[in-house]
């Protein structure tokens, strides 16, 4: 057996998925690479687990990741946080992370925007990403179904300022949240813009550079400012 199966046999018991394969050609030194940054996100992993309120599995930590309140983080095995990742998780229900969530480099997920008004908290199932430079707002509450993968820069928002009222300055208005719900099974294009109260069903397309203010239909394909349906990726 050569060194590509025994890693490929490694990785595919890590992530308790028996059908995993590595599906390019890779060097014994490309993969011995790849083994030792592995390696070191194992060994900041197992100390930054302690921090946690749960965790199992084996846990992988870049460099310079910053866990605020990570005694509100809940997560499942395979967990990997790139580089300089930011995690605020001050909230009523905190973080929780299915088994091999990706959340990649550089992106912030930030569950209360100010003490005085404490958020509501983010969850994110099994096997979904969090592309790099990503900021997700829990304040309102965010569900990030499972299978979800997301482009680079992607913004959710579950929260809005009130303005109603020119006399008083905008920020002592207080807030309205309604929270934003993501289904199973999506594609949230690069850079999309995904504002608070917004239902996205199981199975959506969302395209890149897109803003979505209202609610997609399971199985749709949406794109555009604000984002609208092109079309259905089930036949009717």
């Amino acid at each position: 057996m050569n060194f590509l199966k025994v890693v490929e046999k490694i990785v595919a018991k890590l992530k308790h998925d028996p059908s995993y394969k590595i599906k390019i050609e890779l060097s014994n030194r490309e993969l011995l690479a790849i083994i030792i940054i592995r390696g070191m996100q194992i060994f900041r992993g197992f100390f930054k687990r302690i921090r946690l309120k749960k965790a199992s599995g084996m846990l992988f930590f870049g460099r310079r990741v910053i866990l605020e309140h990570a005694y509100m983080i809940e997560t499942g095995p395979g967990l990997i946080v790139e580089d300089f990742v930011h995690i605020n998780a001050l909230s009523e229900k905190g973080i929780q992370l299915g088994a091999n969530v990706t959340i990649a480099k550089y992106s912030s997920l930030v569950c209360s925007g100010v003490i005085a008004n404490k958020g509501i908290g983010i969850k994110i199932g099994n096997s979904s990403a969090v592309g790099a430079q990503s900021f997700i707002g829990g304040q309102g509450g965010v569900e990030i179904g499972n299978d979800v993968i997301m482009g680079p820069g992607v913004r959710i928002f579950s929260e809005n300022h009130n303005y109603s009222h020119p006399e008083i300055p905008i920020r002592k208005q207080g807030e309205s949240r309604k929270g934003v719900k993501i289904g199973d099974n999506c594609w949230i294009g690069a850079g999309s813009t995904i504002l608070d109260g917004v239902n996205i069903g199981h199975g959506c397309v969302i395209a890149a550079g897109s803003v979505v203010n209202k609610d997609i239909e399971a199985n749709s394909i949406a794109a555009g400012i604000p984002a609208k349906v092109l079309k259905s990726r089930v036949e009717k």
